[in-house]
C-alpha cells in the first residue's frame, strides 16, 4: 500500500510545527569530526534526539558509499531549546549546511538562508500537502522529517486490569471516567498517578495540546493561522478542561516535571498509566522495557469537546532546509545527501526500520511501519480521524514563550484561566500589527 493513502482529505491538513520543538527528550549531542584535505564537508545541525544515534549510523553509510564526503552531525533538542540554539549557531559565523525548521513562520524569517529544494528528487515525492508551509512561489525551501501523531499513550496491561476498554474512549466524558477508575484503583494497579504531566516542557503544553484545540478554529489551515490577526480560543473551555484533567490527576508537581521524568522514569516503569506524547517516544519506552514498548502501549485520542472527540493530531515535526550561502559544493551535496536519505534503498531502509519513522514521501512500503504508536499513528490517519498541525502558523515565540509560559502559571495557583485567555489573546495581537 503506498503512503499516499496516509492521510484522506491531506488538503486540509498542511502538517507543521514550530522550531521550538516536537517530541524531543532533553538532550544534545554532536557528532564531528576532522576533514581530510579536498573532502567536502556537510554540516548537519538537527533537532531530533530520538533517532540521533540511528541517524550518525546512517550517515556513515553515505560516506561509505560517496567518498570523498564528511557528514557531520550535532543534535539539539527537547529540554534546550532548538530555535534558540541554531540562531547562536548562525551567530558564530560556524553556518551549518542543513538544519531544520517548520513552516510558515520559520520560511519567513530564514528566508534569506533558504536554498529551493524543488529540484530534488524527495520534492518530487513528498506526500500530498506536506510541502504548502514551506514553499514560496514555485520554490520548495524544506524537505519534511517525517509524519508523526500524539495524544495520550496508555499502558494496555493497566487498562485491562482495571478493567477498561479502551476502545470505549472517545469521547472526554468517557476518558474522564477512565480516569477516575484508575485512580481510585492506583493502589492495586501499582500507579503513582494516573498521569505525568511535564508542565515544565512548553512545547507540550504550549504547542502540543494548545494545538489540538487552536486547529480547528483555523479550519485545520496553518496558513490561516499564520495570516490571523486575532486568535479567539473558540475551543477554551475544552482546552482547559483536558489540561485540568490532566494536571489533577497528575504526578505533582508538574510545573517541574519534564520530558525524561515523564516518559522515562514514570510511565517506562509502570509508575503512571498515561502521557500525553506521541509515537516518537517509541525508542525512549524501549530503550527501558522493550516488552512494554512492543506490547503493552497504545494511543488514545485527545478530546475536543464540541468539535471531534475521537481524533489524534496528525503532522509534519519539522522540515530540513539547506543553507544556500555555503559553497557551491556543499549545497549540492546537502541536497544529495536528503534526496539518497528519502530515495535509495539504503537510505529508505533506515528511515523505516532504523528510525522507527511513518514517511512523509511515495515509494515506502507501509506495511513495514513496525512499532505500535506508528502503526495507530497510521490506523487513525487511514480512518479520517486526525486534527491538523497548525502551530507553526503562531507568532514567533507565542506558543512556548507567552502561552506555555502562562500556562505554567496557571498550574502554579499564578494566574487565572480568564487571565491566561486575555493575556495570550493580546500577546497575539500585538505581534501581528
Amino acid at each position: 500500500m503506498k503512503l499516499k493513502k496516509l492521510i484522506p482529505a491531506m488538503a486540509a491538513l498542511f502538517l507543521l510545527v514550530t522550531v521550538g520543538l516536537v517530541g524531543c527528550s532533553s538532550s544534545s549531542d554532536k557528532s564531528s569530526g576532522g576533514s581530510s584535505k579536498g573532502e567536502t564537508v556537510v554540516d548537519i545541525f538537527q533537532f531530533k534526539v530520538e533517532f540521533k544515534d540511528q541517524f550518525k549510523a546512517v550517515a556513515k553509510k553515505y560516506e561509505e558509499e560517496h567518498k570523498g564526503v564528511k557528514i557531520n552531525i550535532t543534535t539539539v533538542g527537547g529540554g534546550e531549546d532548538y530555535g534558540a540554539a541554531l540562531k547562536s549557531k548562525f551567530a558564530s559565523g560556524n553556518e551549518p549546511a542543513i538544519y531544520n525548521v517548520g513552516g510558515p513562520q520559520d520560511v519567513k524569517d530564514w528566508e534569506s538562508k533558504l536554498a529551493d529544494l524543488s529540484d530534488t528528487k524527495a520534492a518530487s515525492l513528498a506526500l500530498d500537502g506536506t510541502l504548502e508551509g514551506v514553499k514560496k512561489g514555485n520554490e520548495v525551501l524544506g524537505l519534511p522529517y517525517n509524519q508523526e501523531g500524539y495524544g495520550f499513550i496508555y499502558n494496555t496491561k493497566v487498562f485491562e486490569k482495571a478493567g477498561i476498554d479502551p476502545k470505549d474512549i472517545t469521547s472526554l466524558s468517557a476518558l474522564e471516567n477512565a480516569v477516575k477508575t484508575l485512580d481510585s484503583k492506583k493502589k492495586d494497579l501499582g500507579l503513582e498517578s494516573v498521569f505525568a504531566l511535564p508542565g515544565k516542557e512548553t512545547w507540550v503544553t504550549g504547542l502540543h495540546l494548545s494545538n489540538t484545540f487552536i486547529a480547528p478554529e483555523f479550519n485545520g489551515n496553518v496558513m490561516d493561522a499564520f495570516n490571523a490577526k486575532k486568535v479567539d480560543f473558540k475551543y477554551g473551555d475544552a482546552f482547559k478542561k483536558v489540561l485540568d484533567l490532566q494536571n489533577k490527576y497528575s504526578v505533582q508537581p508538574t510545573v517541574s516535571l519534564d520530558y525524561s521524568q515523564q516518559v522515562e522514569e514514570l510511565f517506562s516503569t509502570g509508575k503512571v498509566a498515561m502521557i500525553q506524547q506521541g509515537n516518537w517516544v517509541y525508542g525512549s519506552i524501549a530503550g527501558i522495557d522493550q516488552d512494554l514498548a512492543d506490547n503493552g502501549i497504545g494511543l488514545l485520542p485527545i478530546p475536543v469537546e464540541g468539535f471531534k472527540e475521537d481524533s489524534i493530531p496528525v503532522g509534519v515535526p519539522m522540515y530540513w532546509a539547506v543553507n544556500k550561502n555555503k559553497d557551491k559544493k556543499v549545497v549540492t551535496e546537502a541536497k544529495k545527501f536528503l534526496d539518497w536519505l528519502y530515495t535509495s534503498d539504503t537510505g529508505k531502509e533506515a528511515v523505516i526500520n532504523d528510525f522507527k519513522f511513518i514517511p512523509a514521501y511515495d515509494g515506502f512500503d507501509a506495511s513495514k511501519i513496525s512499532d505500535p504508536l506508528a502503526k495507530a499513528v497510521y490506523q487513525y490517519a487511514q480512518d479520517g480521524k486526525t486534527i491538523a498541525w497548525t502551530f507553526m502558523g503562531y507568532p514567533t515565540g507565542w506558543g512556548q514563550e507567552k502561552l506555555g509560559t502562562d500556562i505554567q502559571k496557571y498550574l502554579s495557583d499564578e494566574m487565572s484561566w480568564d487571565d491566561l485567555i486575555k493575556d495570550t489573546k493580546s500577546a497575539w495581537e500585538s505581534s501581528r500589527k
